[in-house]
């Protein structure tokens, strides 16, 4: 229990910073649990690959929309309480996805689990409410890493369940773990201090204030977007590569792909505590450069699997690397208003999901096939990169001598 757990110098035990990062990655899991199944889903319900990769564009899309109309909610509300009541309604959205007779219903099903989903964001906020200042980026870097596995080892767990027992199984299994998590939270959360109330409207008013006024804040959700445009296309699209000649791998082989992902993410921990020794400008830009990289190796990877898995765990590490050091700024700016910096942050990246599983996949069914989709993967990464470059440029020729940034140590 956490209330039992001793408290480290971070301002938050270690036992409650492991909770909110496994909730937060088996609450993302619920997004992504489709993508190494989109080609067995096209089949059965005979569609094209760019209609079933609607699953995957509608799901963020309604992830987007919960991002900004709830997510708010937990500047004002009990986070424990909310928390449980969105992970509850997601159960039955699964629990109907399993249910599902065709692909039109599937898909609207989807935006539905989308939308309650933002369970997660409403945990990491609290976790980087609970951190101290000296360590916030590490505390966020733990449980972002926690979100970026449970996002990756979907499409492990997936793929193995759906080539054993078929996709629906996959959906009854995400029903059982999610209704088992809300309980598990609803028991083990920490009570949130009183804060002042604001009338729902008046708070979502705040949130344009916010993107107005902290210019941290719309330059983070602007690499956000780009960053998960990229990923999301790849993810998207692979399980169309990887079903095809010279693989033609079955749905468990495709899922285990996610395991060279999760490393990925596990080795972009270490962001956080770049960005607490005051390097997250140094490190935006390599990651930036990382992502362009990476898609070099994945292009090869369309015949050479050596080549593909470098850049799978390259790319990872670059766009899960490159979340921890944006997240960690952004949760320097307005304490009280947390739960709405990250909705703001999180709805950008996730459009841009949206956005770029939309894209891929119509590429790929276009005929530019998989080059296409690198193209586009590599120009999203240098597009990061030079932006960062020109903000980094416009802030030490401003003549207020404001910084573009804050700093990150205090």
């Amino acid at each position: 229990m956490t209330s039992r757990s001793s408290v480290n110098q971070s301002g938050i035990s270690s036992g409650l910073v492991f909770l909110l990062a496994a909730a937060s990655g088996l609450s993302a899991a619920n997004l992504y649990y489709s993508q190494p199944l989109l080609h067995t889903i096209a089949e059965e319900f005979d569609v094209g690959s760019a209609t079933a990769g609607l699953i995957v564009t509608f799901t963020q899309i309604g992830y987007a929309i919960g991002l900004i109309l709830l997510v708010p909610l937990g500047d004002i509300l009990q986070r424990r309480k909310l928390t449980f009541a969105l992970l509850v309604c997601t159960t039955l959205m699964l629990v109907l996805t399993a249910l599902s007779p065709g692909i039109e219903v599937m898909i609207g099903l989807a935006a539905m689990i989308g939308l309650g989903s933002v369970a997660t964001q409403v945990l990491v906020p609290m976790a980087a409410s609970l951190a101290s200042n000296e360590t916030r980026g590490r505390v966020v870097g733990t449980v972002m890493t926690g979100l970026m596995i449970g996002i990756l080892l979907a499409r492990t767990v997936s793929g193995v369940v759906g080539d054993a027992f078929g996709w629906r199984a996959v959906y009854w299994l995400a029903a059982a773990v999610s209704l088992s998590l809300a309980f598990t939270l609803l028991r083990r959360l920490p009570v949130d201090p009183e804060r002042t109330s604001l009338p729902y409207p008046a708070l979502l008013r705040s949130i344009g204030t916010l993107i107005r006024e902290e210019p941290v804040l719309r330059q983070r959700m602007l690499f956000a977007a780009l960053a998960f445009a990229a990923f999301s296309g790849l993810w998207t699209t692979i399980a169309f590569l990887l079903s095809e000649p010279p693989y033609a791998y079955s749905d468990r082989v495709i899922g285990l792909f996610g395991l060279v992902g999760a490393a990925g993410a596990l080795m972009a921990n270490r962001a956080g505590f770049f960005v607490d020794r005051g390097w997250g400008h140094l490190t935006t830009g390599l990651f930036a450069a990382g992502i362009a990289i990476s898609y070099g190796f994945i292009y090869l990877g369309q015949t050479s699997l050596a080549a593909l898995l470098v850049g799978i765990l390259l790319v990872d590490v670059a766009i899960a690397g490159l979340q921890v050091t944006n997240q960690s700024f952004i949760y320097q700016l307005a304490p009280e208003s947390r739960s709405r910096v990250t909705a703001c942050y999180i709805t950008s990246y996730f459009l841009g999901g949206a956005i770029g599983s939309a894209l891929a996949a119509a590429i790929y069914d276009s005929g530019a096939g998989w080059a296409g989709v690198c193209l586009i993967g590599a120009a999203l990464g240098v597009a990061i990169l030079v932006a960062h470059l020109f903000f980094r440029r416009q802030a030490s020729a401003d003549r207020t001598g404001r910084p573009l940034e804050i700093t990150t140590q205090g």
